[in-house]
């Protein structure tokens, strides 16, 4: 019974992992940056934002970053709401999805 449990959360591991590692390159693959959608911002402004979200690191740095962070349960600053935190943003929606999800 050990062995058993102890392949499956093996497997759940490598699950996630390779989960977490093709997000993060389906996310690099797509064409353009995360704020191509907002008006044209000056070169300065720009950079200070490619800066804050370290956007301006090495590949394999920003997937070392992305993984330690995951790890931590850090899941950085929101790209679409200044100043929050991804994880803030899911605290303050978890309650109501979790009711309306057991009213389902």
């Amino acid at each position: 019974m050990g062995r058993f449990l102890l392949r499956r959360a093996v497997l759940a591991l490598a699950t996630l992992w390779l989960i977490a590692t093709a997000t993060f390159a389906l996310m690099r693959s797509v064409p353009g940056g995360p704020f191509d959608g907002e008006r044209r911002l000056p070169a300065a402004v720009e950079a200070n934002i490619v800066r804050k979200y370290r956007l301006d690191q090495p590949v394999w740095r920003q997937y070392w970053d992305y993984m330690v962070g995951l790890l931590r349960l850090d899941l950085g600053p929101s790209f679409t709401q200044e100043g929050r935190t991804t994880n803030a943003i899911i605290r303050d929606g978890l309650p109501k999805t979790a009711v309306l999800g057991a009213a389902a």
